[in-house]
């Protein structure tokens, strides 16, 4: 992680700041689904009642083509409460090879439908989930915006600000 903040600062005061005009918006939505596929793991940032943040790592389903993403857990969970609670969330996708990022927010929904349920499911969830009518059940994500951080893509954001390009849904 150090690496990659010396990376963003050298390229900041070497080239006084990114491409200026920066990619189109379908080019932005390719890289960050490149950027998500190859992370494979994200992070699902909740709040809860008393305003503190909780991440926990994910194995998310691909992201669909409106960004949509289908995720697993137990129901008794406390995302579960959480995101009953308040809905937006966060996920933080890292990939560590391109030194990319995309932070995506919006509105997650617990779906408990056994259609979807066997629509998105992992073979090798079946050590978790004994029983998949009652322990297992799902989180879908819709998101409103995205941010993306690439230094493979020199996404590097504003070299004043720091503001990440950014893609609105």
């Amino acid at each position: 992680m150090m690496r990659f903040y010396i990376v963003l600062m050298a390229t900041f005061f070497l080239t006084g700041c990114h491409n200026p005009k920066g990619p189109a918006k379908k080019d932005l939505k390719g890289i960050a689904q490149e950027i998500m596929i190859n992370a494979k793991n994200c992070s699902l940032i909740t709040i809860d009642s008393l305003g503190i943040a909780h991440a926990r790592v994910m194995d998310p389903f691909l992201p669909e083509e409106n960004f949509t993403v289908w995720m697993a857990t137990n129901p008794k969970s406390l995302k579960v409460r959480q995101i009953k609670d308040n809905g937006q969330v966060t996920l933080f996708y890292f990939d560590q090879k391109s030194v990319s990022y995309v932070t995506l927010q919006g509105v997650a929904r617990i779906v408990n439908s056994q259609v979807e349920k066997e629509k998105f499911w992992k073979k090798e969830w079946e050590g978790f989930y004994k029983n998949r009518t009652t322990d297992y059940t799902l989180i879908r994500f819709r998101p409103n915006n995205a941010k993306i951080i690439s230094e493979k893509y020199q996404l590097l954001g504003d070299a004043i600000t720091w503001e990440p390009s950014s893609i609105e849904f």
